[in-house]
């Protein structure tokens, strides 16, 4: 059966828990016994394969094959390894680094034209459902999915850096406008671009899960432009790509974490200085903490984990808005968009053409890097707000994910940021430090310790920002487990354990091969490598949601049309044949003993039932 051809069926909802770590409890809870779970129709399954139950092995092999040797070559091999994602990351910086940029420009224009555009009122489920979370409900999970290890890690010390140690080629300016202009930098990389990148791979999931009924697995994204070859192997080739980006991509945010943690652990004087032993066993130890979450499910310890998280997170932003600049950082959060909203436009587009080997170098570290995180990190984000819009419209949907989580990220920035930027023009300074050739230089990784050190309760705050990133490692761990399990099974909406824990360890094996080879120079370049391939699949996921929705769409069109034209028609016969009785009667009922309307109302009545129930409607 084709895909044009194929009946609209509701897939399975449930219910779902603010947080990373529920996405298992959701698919595990079935809404209702007359609604299939997509993973058990045999008409929207891969084609079986033989192996374990919960395994789709033309998948789970070439993945776990893939990122396995990755992870043992970087660690057997770090000096090796290193060199090699040297050249791998500035050939396609200097071959793809345009397309990037291009691409991600694209997938903003497409987000807005499906929120905006004829196709916005198409709900993705049932025509009669109402959505499966109220708004409040769901605009916390959106915030949930928003925050992450990375925001902590760079929330205070990306703009710093823009300012004073590693401005962008060709941004003229000094003192406060460079400031400016480097928050607007910020923002671009955090806020709306990072944000479409999701709602491209999370709107076609939603549509293709609720409205479709279909598994949970990128592969039916493409089912409108690819039909029934999504069952074979172009669909596992989809799948594994998008397994290895989301490993790596997770992997990313881990060695991120634990830079941090022990960054954080030597502020507070716990250990003398950071050491890739150290860094090794933090992985290990969270990973298992993380592995044990995997192997218990998510039960009230983990939703509640994930809810004090989100909690603690809105306390820390407070207590620094609070116990800093309080004013000027508001004021400076309200001047910030101004600045973003002048420059978004050329700024989305801009390649750093001009601005030679430097510029070239600045692109690939920061903004190659961050489009090639968030599109590595697309099937994992995609899937969680997909699973947790049930029931929005697709206008609904492109709002509430673009809107919310940037906000909140842009004022996440301007008040972590803003302080950093505050204390070193206005303060005592200490966050700019020098390198060894006497250069202005930031240990990113040691920023924002320094600036919660300043802070009345500084010690505490610091131990709330070890707490925060620690529990954002377990549940991104945990959660991407979840998330890639499925992905490798084909689908299955509950894998097995021992398949959760296997990928839980190989995470922590990346992101231990990643460090050891390079530290976050090696992060950033697997994020851009691995993203390379899947943006190709972002692309073509475009053109099969617009595909799905035009088609949709014309049915909708075509049924309302049929529907105001039978009325059209319905009136016209009821005011001629009320015409016609008017006439007749005026004319002819005195010679005739049985009144003409009455004769007209019984032949009426006598052809509606001939024509049957059916056809009167």
């Amino acid at each position: 059966m084709g895909w044009t051809d194929r009946p609209f069926r509701a897939g399975s909802g449930g219910e779902l828990v603010l947080g990373w770590d529920v996405a298992e409890t959701a698919w595990s809870r079935t809404r209702g016994a007359s609604v299939p779970h997509p993973s058990t129709d045999a008409d929207a399954t891969p084609d079986a394969t033989g192996g374990p139950a919960g395994i789709h092995l033309p998948v789970f092999l070439p993945a776990v094959a893939t990122l396995v040797v990755a992870a043992g070559l970087a660690i057997a091999f770090p000096a090796a390894t290193e060199d090699l994602l040297g050249e791998i990351q500035g050939t396609i910086v200097q071959g793809f680094g345009w397309y990037y940029v291009l691409a991600v420009a694209g997938f903003v224009v497409f987000s807005l034209w499906m929120g905006l555009s004829r196709f916005g009122d198409i709900k993705l489920g049932p025509d009669e459902e109402e959505p499966e979370f109220g708004v409040l409900a769901w605009f916390g999970m959106l915030f949930a999915a928003g925050m992450g290890i990375g925001l902590v890690f760079w929330g205070a010390a990306e703009p710093i850096t823009f300012t004073y140690t590693d401005v962008k080629p060709g941004m003229t300016g000094e003192g406060p406008e460079l400031a400016q202009k480097a928050m607007a930098q910020v923002f671009l990389h955090w806020g709306f671009h990072a944000w479409a990148i999701y709602v491209v791979v999370g709107l076609a999931l939603a549509y293709s899960i609720h409205r479709r009924g279909n598994p949970v697995s990128i592969r039916w994204a493409l089912e409108p432009l690819l039909g029934d070859r999504v069952r074979g192997w172009m669909g596992d080739v989809i799948d594994t790509v998008a397994v290895v980006g989301t490993v790596a991509g997770v992997a990313t945010s881990l060695g991120l974490g634990v830079t941090q943690i022990s960054s954080g652990l030597v502020h507070l004087g716990l250990f003398d200085e950071v050491s890739d032993q150290m860094l090794v066993v933090l992985i290990v130890v969270i990973t298992l903490l993380a592995t044990v979450s995997v192997v218990s499910g998510v039960g009230r310890g983990i939703k509640w984990l994930s809810n004090a998280n989100l909690a603690l997170a809105a306390v820390f932003l407070v207590a620094v808005l609070a116990l800093g600049p309080t004013l000027f950082l508001l004021r400076e959060w309200v001047q910030n968009l101004g600045v973003y909203a002048r420059d978004v436009i050329p700024l989305s587009f801009s390649t750093s053409a001009f601005s030679g080997e430097e510029g070239q170098r600045w692109q690939a570290s920061w903004t190659t890097f961050y489009w090639g995180w968030w599109i590595s990190w697309a099937p994992f984000v995609g899937v969680f707000i997909a699973r947790i819009s049930r029931g929005r419209t697709v206008r609904e949907f492109v709002a509430g994910v673009l809107l919310v989580p940037t906000m909140v990220t842009f004022l996440w920035f301007s008040v972590l940021g803003g302080a950093a930027l505050h204390r070193e023009m206005f303060g005592e300074g200490g966050l700019v430090g020098e390198d060894a050739d006497g250069n202005p230089a930031v240990a990113a990784e040691n920023v924002l310790f320094d600036l919660l050190g300043g802070l009345p309760a500084g010690t505490f705050l610091s131990g709330v920002a070890i707490v925060l990133v620690v529990i954002f490692f377990i549940t991104s761990s945990d959660s991407g487990s979840l998330v890639v399990t499925m992905l490798a099974s084909g689908g299955e909406a509950e894998p097995p354990t021992w398949s959760r824990v296997l990928w839980a360890t190989i995470e922590g094996l990346v992101a231990v091969g990643l460090l050891l080879a390079g530290g976050l120079v090696a992060l950033q370049t697997g994020a851009v490598i691995t993203a390379l391939p899947f943006s190709l699949i972002m692309v073509a996921i475009c053109f099969a949601t617009y595909r799905a929705l035009r088609s949709e769409h014309l049915v909708l069109l075509r049924a309302e049309r049929r529907q105001r034209r039978e009325e059209l028609q319905g009136q016209l016969a009821s005011q001629v044949t009320s015409q016609v009785t008017t006439e007749l009667t005026e004319n002819f009922d005195e010679h005739f003993g049985d009144p003409v309307a009455q004769r007209v109302e019984r032949l009426v009545t006598r052809r509606e039932r001939r024509r049957g129930p059916d056809r009167r409607e």
